[in-house]
């Protein structure tokens, strides 16, 4: 039982367009079929390299493996012509040459009566030549087919029009290279967005028309932003790597992507291997589904908490990067990574509490320094006492916090803010004990001694 993804590579992966890969990837897994990577590129003045390297960069980050392909429609023109002359020479299609000044007279005289703007067949009986080719549809009768989550779907053939099926240059349109290739690739079920629902008809057609046997259908409601319009740039971030370079990690994504519009009884986290075991499309809402972005970082940072610790140092290599820092094996990554968790939703901010373990810095954040460095006494005799330290545990340190603010008669936090400023040098830092022995005796005593300098 074979599904298949079909982009067109005119931009990068959208969040709308990943969830159909996975709703479509999940579907063949679970059915033990192939699941079928095809791009659509037949729009050579918008489709570009590039976009087809977002695409499988976005599907590969999101762990949606493809067992065949990447298939480029380009590469099937010659079989698409074979196609068309079917069509052609069975008198199911035909030229058409009319101008686009007809067309338009035509569009508009028929908008301006209340009539549906479609194609009058004016070259259906001309026997022409040349121009371009269009489909004859079935002038009466009804196309009916039930979608496996929208229900039962009918439609006139009066309402159809004879779509185009060949431009003036011989090059297919969509709705006949997509009836093609799934045919071609033994789809089974074409699991795509709602939008693409007016073609479906057409498409059933150009099937019966072929006499090839019909797939079924799914087609995913849209996603909508909070405020209910279709999710677009505006709600943030649409695109699946911006998501990354946000920090969120894939498994994140995938779980909220998939409660996006399907749901399994109250269940709310899902593994990978849940996803599969369990997907079904009768369980796909009909309903259009809500972008909830609280909600993903809820999941981002449950994901952050639980992943294994190597699993998260690959997937914060990228921000490393991003940010110039170089881990060293001064400090134990991995105890870092174990101290931040609990405080990072995503790992942008990992990264960033990251930073005072491996970057030295060489100032203070100027109104944090005034406000807690005014009183030298604190730092002076933190410095005196944990210089003669000789167990460095965050234990042994928090006892010397509390002493030197009990030597003082001051609350902790008149001990601990200071302390806290001088080894991140911007006030952020979790437990500050922990942090303390994380970065070893040499760089706290540097930095409380930067601190008095300051």
């Amino acid at each position: 039982m074979n599904s298949r993804f079909a982009p067109s590579p005119t931009g990068y992966l959208h969040i709308g367009g990943a969830r159909t890969a996975l709703f479509a990837w999940a579907w063949a897994k679970n059915q033990q079929g192939k699941f079928i990577l095809r791009i659509e590129d037949t729009d050579l003045a918008r489709s570009s390299k590039a976009s087809v390297a977002a695409i499988l960069e976005g599907m590969s980050w999101l762990g949606l493996d493809y067992d065949e392909g990447p298939y480029f429609q380009t590469e099937h023109f010659e079989r698409y012509k074979t196609v068309i002359s079917q069509l052609l020479n069975s008198g199911k299609a035909y030229y058409c040459e009319c101008s686009e000044k007809r067309l338009q007279e035509l569009r508009d005289g028929l908008m301006a009566k209340g009539e549906k703007a479609k194609y009058d067949g004016h070259c259906r009986h001309k026997n022409l030549s040349s121009g371009v080719v269009r489909f004859q549809n079935p002038a009466a009768g009804n196309v009916v087919f039930t979608d496996l989550v929208k229900g039962k779907i009918s439609v006139n053939n009066e309402e159809l029009d004879d779509l185009i099926i060949a431009r003036t240059d011989g090059s297919p349109t969509y709705n006949l290279t997509v009836v093609v290739d799934d045919f071609d690739m033994k789809i089974d079920v074409v699991i795509r967005g709602d939008d693409h629902i007016n073609n479906t008809p057409k498409q059933i057609n150009l099937y019966q028309a072929l006499g090839w046997k019909l797939p079924d259908f799914a087609h995913l409601p849209m996603i909508l932003g909070a405020d209910g319009s279709r999710l677009s740039k505006r709600h943030g971030a649409v695109s699946v790597m911006a998501y990354r370079e946000a920090g969120f990690l894939p498994e994140a994504l995938l779980n909220y992507l998939a409660r996006l519009g399907w749901s399994h009884g109250d269940k709310e986290l899902f593994s990978t291997a849940e996803i599969i075991e369990l997907f079904e499309l009768k369980n796909v809402n009909k309903a259009p589904a809500s972008f909830d972005a609280d909600k993903l970082l809820w999941l981002n940072q449950h994901y952050i908490q639980t992943a294994p610790a190597q699993h998260l140092l690959d997937e914060l290599a990228w921000h490393l990067q991003k940010n110039q820092i170089e881990i060293t094996n001064e400090i134990d990554i991995f105890k870092v990574i174990e101290s931040l968790r609990k405080r990072s939703k995503t790992l942008v901010e990992m990264a960033f509490g990251l930073k005072m373990f491996y970057q030295d810095f060489t100032t203070f954040d100027e109104n944090l320094g005034k406000k807690h460095f005014k009183n030298k006494a604190p730092l002076e005799l933190l410095l005196a006492k944990l210089m003669v330290l000789e167990a460095w545990t965050a234990a042994e340190i928090k006892a010397i916090i509390e002493k030197v603010a009990e030597e003082l008669s001051v609350g902790f936090g008149k001990v601990g803010q200071p302390f806290r400023l001088a080894l991140s040098g911007d006030g952020n830092a979790g437990s500050i004990d922990l942090v303390a022995e994380l970065l070893g005796k040499d760089k706290v005593l540097k930095r409380l001694q930067m601190a008095l300098e300051f």
